[in-house]
Formats: structure tokens, sequence, C-alpha cells
């Protein structure tokens, strides 16, 4: 599934947010930014702050919940937000744009991930909002998959769990699988 820019890519720079596990110094948030392309990322330490504490909040949004709670908790990151879309033409062709040119950088990344999950729950599905099924992980994510139906933050997860899962039928051994090492001749 494809995201338009301004939808899709917020999202998943909020699923991003949601997975740090610590608060950044603003240095460390630029590059995260920048992949996301999130173009003003030069953030001072209250900002830096701001966008943790916002991060904290987008957590609700991600795992299994029913619709309403997940639009519930979306409509309240909008309120908050104080988001006020409007179109812009700055590179020659319209599309929308979430915060006022005058916001800082931390006012348009809230309004930006904010409006990101309420186009993901509107346009391709609330569940797409998921966290890692891996009993170890619980990472955030959005599902871009054709069926919508990932439940694993990366492939290594699915795999690592699916080999959890089969050692564990096979011999009842629960142990995490890096304390299992073999030797095969």
């Amino acid at each position: 599934m494809h995201f338009n820019h301004y939808g899709g890519e917020a999202a998943r720079l909020a699923a991003d947010l949601v997975n740090l596990t610590a608060p950044p110094p603003p240095e460390h948030l630029e590059p995260l930014l920048a992949t996301h392309g999130v173009v003003h990322r030069t953030l001072t330490a209250a900002q830096a702050e701001t966008i943790w504490t916002w991060s904290r909040r987008l957590a609700a949004c991600f795992g299994r919940q029913d619709l309403e709670e997940r639009c519930q908790a979306v409509n309240t990151l909008l309120a908050d937000a104080s988001s006020s879309p409007r179109i812009s033409l700055h590179d020659g062709r319209p599309h929308l744009h979430y915060s006022t040119t005058d916001a800082d950088a931390a006012a348009h990344i809230r309004a930006v991930t904010a409006a990101g999950l309420a186009y993901v729950v509107c346009s391709a599905g609330a569940e797409r909002l998921g966290r890692c099924a891996r009993h170890d992980c619980g990472l955030a994510f959005v599902d871009t998959s054709r069926n919508g139906r990932r439940a694993y933050c990366c492939v290594r997860c699915a795999n690592n769990d699916a080999v959890a899962r089969h050692r564990e039928r096979l011999h009842g051994d629960t142990r995490p699988s890096t304390a299992r090492k073999t030797r095969r001749t």
C-alpha cells in the first residue's frame, strides 16, 4: 500500500517517535526528522522535550484497540496540535500543509503526525497502526502491506517469533534463541 507523503510518511514518523526509548537530545532527533522529509528540523532542547512528550501521547494510537478508541485518541491529538490545514503552492503544486509557515519545528511535528495518523485511520484503516506481536518487542509500526494483516514490526521479528514457536512445539524449549547455541556437524 502506498500513502501520500503528508499522510503515510507522517504516520511512519509518528511510529518512529513512539519507538524512541528515552528523551533524545535535539541533534539525535534531527536525522530522524530528515529521514521522514521534515524540512524545518533544527530544534532547541525545549522543542526536543516537547516532541518527546508528544511521542508518549502518540503511543496511544498504536496497537490493539477498537475503532472508537483509536478515533478518539487521534481526535484528541488533532485538537491538541491545533492543526489548521491549508493548501500550499510553495513548490508549484497544490498540497496540504498542517501547520502555519511561522510555526516552530515542534508545533509542525505535532500537527503533521496527528494529521498523518488521521489520514491512515480514514484512508487505509485504523488497524494499520500496529504494535509488533513478538513478545519481547512491541514496537509501533504503520502496516503498509497489501492485505493489511501485518503483525510484526520487521521481518526479523516475524522470523524470530516463528523460530521460537517452532522450537517450543518441537522441544518445549522456552529459552531465548541466543541462549541455545548448538554446533552442527
